[in-house]
């Protein structure tokens, strides 16, 4: 019963944010799930990846709240609409930053079960420094990098 039409019905294991304002991570689990959904409704900006699609949807099995309302920048979305396909993090930080991701979701869904929530919590926290990172270089550059099909690296132009 995966897949994208079912994202609703998973629960939210652990999420990090970052806030510019306060130059800080925050770390959430299930059990503060609302205050993770104030602390997005409160941003002046939600930068993410897959934010959209992944993210609010999970979160929308807690809230009516209005998340497609939320000022976002979707980096994925964004790198979507110029490329014609869904290029992953690991692709861009790969090629943008030379930096890897320092697990997969799949590992984080095994930890989750295994009870290692303070893992889970770390490999958010690692993506979200990540993106954060594709997020500033975008900003200050204009551009990102990608590994294409090919596995070549590709300069892909960004106005975020």
């Amino acid at each position: 019963m995966g897949g994208r039409s079912n994202i609703q019905k998973l629960r939210l294991a652990a999420a990090v944010t970052y806030s510019t304002a306060m130059s800080a991570y925050h770390r959430y689990t299930e059990g503060r799930v609302k205050e993770l959904i104030e602390e997005l409704q409160s941003a002046d900006l939600v930068v993410g990846y897959n934010v959209v699609e992944f993210d609010y949807e999970v979160l929308r099995g807690y809230s009516k709240a209005p998340f497609e309302e939320l000022p976002t920048l979707d980096m994925m979305q964004h790198l979507t609409r110029r490329l014609g396909f869904r290029p992953s993090l690991e692709a861009v930080a790969t090629a943008t930053l030379r930096v890897a991701k320092s697990a997969d979701g799949l590992q984080a869904v095994r930890w989750y079960r295994q009870g290692l929530i303070d893992k889970v919590l770390n490999y958010c926290q690692k993506d979200v420094e990540i993106t954060k990172r594709v997020h500033e270089f975008g900003k200050q550059h204009r551009f990102v990098y990608y590994w294409n099909k090919q596995y070549q690296r590709q300069m892909v132009p960004v106005n975020w």
